[in-house]
């Protein structure tokens, strides 16, 4: 009977060290290495065998994974990337272990952001072909008119595209509820200067199934029932981009 083998990207991932889009940049610069040598994309690890990026050795032990989700104050940045950004999210949490973002949230904006060692569920989340809600509460300079409601959910020309037909609903005067299915680059805002509106603020209270429950600058574990219910979801998704 053979001995079982995972590919070196998933054992990266599973282990909680990255990504598997990242675990391929490791390994396309020559940076991971199995039993001492430096092993060609798509290389399989098979148990008793001895991975290590940088030198470090990288175990994955099948431990109980980590989702949490933080409600990111204004001011804070999405990365793990922790000498170039001082105000970035892994120093702020400040969690006692590895955990990376899944996907990002500007810097101006706060609210709702899934945290995890899990490289797979990051993937799966990511797929835009996936068409997974986000929902937004945002507050603009001027008063809502029944023609920006329209014009933003039929779709508005920006980043050389025109943005997908999405569900927007007026709140107040001055505040509106988006849910999007799509993640382009500052695509609220972009959205809104395009109609002359600006911005004043932005908070993402919902990912899929996941709402925000907990205080500004505080994170939660995902229920058990949160996290049946994402994994269901997510089933049918592809695990890599």
């Amino acid at each position: 009977m053979e001995p079982m083998t995972t590919r070196l990207n998933k054992y990266l991932s599973e282990a909680g060290y990255c990504s598997r889009r990242a675990a391929d940049k490791l390994i396309d610069e020559g940076r991971v290495t199995i039993n001492g040598v430096v092993p060609e994309m798509g290389t399989k690890v098979i148990p008793g065998d001895e991975v290590k990026v940088d030198g470090k050795t990288i175990l994955n032990d099948a431990k109980k994974r980590i989702y949490i989700a933080f409600n990111k104050p204004a001011g804070i940045v999405c990365t793990t990337d922790r000498g170039v950004e001082k105000d970035n999210i892994i120093d702020y949490i400040n969690y006692p272990s590895r955990i990376f973002p899944i996907g990002r949230l500007d810097k101006d904006s706060e609210g709702l952001i899934l945290l995890t060692d899990d490289g797979d569920i990051v993937n799966k989340i990511l797929r835009a072909s996936n068409n997974h809600e986000k929902e937004y509460i945002v507050t603009v300079d001027k008063p809502i008119s029944q023609t920006f409601v329209q014009r933003m959910s039929s779709g508005i020309p920006i980043l050389d595209t025109i943005t997908k037909q999405c569900e927007v609903q007026k709140l107040s005067t001055f505040e509106f509820k988006i849910i999007l299915t799509q993640g382009l680059n500052r695509q609220i805002r972009r959205m809104c200067e395009y109609l002359n509106y600006e911005v004043q603020s932005l908070k993402r209270t919902r990912i899929m199934n996941i709402h925000l429950k907990s205080e500004l600058g505080s994170y939660r574990d995902l229920t058990d029932l949160e996290l049946s219910t994402l994994n269901e979801t997510l089933k049918d998704s592809k695990k890599s981009i």
